[in-house]
């Protein structure tokens, strides 16, 4: 997964090293000085032995899994895991068989409290993914062991500009925004709090905040009931 798409954040690269269904949304982006840039940035990091997280081919897993055309919910990140092998490209996600981090934890405290979902054994959310969640991250590289190193290079316009498609189509979509950072983000989007979307916001499920509002949330259950009225289905989250 990833690897053509991945080019994208190392070279400069064309739209048809996307996804299909994102290119129209980040041909423009990828296009400017900013990205350019980002792209020598993350190609210098590599050839200095610096290890950058996820690793190539994985960097924009949330778009492949996740076409544009069939995002339902989306869950906002802010960057990826910074231990070794934790980020696969997925927001709160981890691989088959890694250790489940403890926001990712108390997220599942969450689904178990508010749809009786029994605690799952691994940290692996492409289910998730694949029936039209976007686990986004704000950013989408990290240095080894540096968390938020790779912040404020560019990477926020290009998950901007995803958000702001997201928002921009017809289909209704769920937001679940958790802690500030992510409301921050979702306010960079005009009007989507005042359009056809479901905008549910909550703190981090972090354990420095989930205990402050985060459990007790009921945005699982409250996403399928406004996916359901609307006709789009609702999410197994138990898968």
């Amino acid at each position: 997964m990833g690897g053509k798409a991945d080019m994208v954040m190392n070279q400069a690269a064309t739209r048809s090293d996307v996804p299909d269904s994102w290119q129209h949304v980040l041909g423009p982006v990828l296009e400017t000085s900013q990205a350019r840039k980002l792209g020598g940035f993350l190609t210098s990091e590599e050839k200095t032995g610096t290890r950058v997280f996820p690793p190539r081919g994985q960097r924009l897993a949330a778009l492949e899994l996740t076409p544009l055309d069939r995002v339902k919910v989306v869950i906002l990140g802010q960057d990826p895991y910074h231990g070794e092998g934790q980020a696969h490209g997925l927001a709160f996600s981890v691989p088959q068989g890694v250790k489940v981090p403890p926001s990712l934890v108390n997220i599942c405290k969450e689904l178990e409290s508010d749809l009786g979902v029994t605690p799952r054994r691994d940290g692996n959310l492409e289910s998730w993914a694949r029936q039209g969640v976007l686990l986004l991250n704000n950013v989408l590289t990290v240095a080894e062991g540096r968390a938020g190193s790779h912040q404020m290079l560019g990477w926020e316009a290009i998950t901007d500009a995803v958000i702001a498609a997201v928002a921009a189509r017809d289909e209704p979509v769920v937001f679940m925004l958790w802690g500030n950072h992510a409301r921050k983000k979702a306010a960079r989007v005009p009007g989507l709090g005042h359009g056809h979307h479901l905008v549910l916001t909550a703190p981090h499920p972090s354990p420095l905040s989930a205990y402050s509002g985060f459990f007790g949330c009921r945005h699982f259950s409250k996403a399928n009931a406004f996916l359901e009225a609307n006709g789009r289905g609702a999410i197994d989250w138990s898968a």
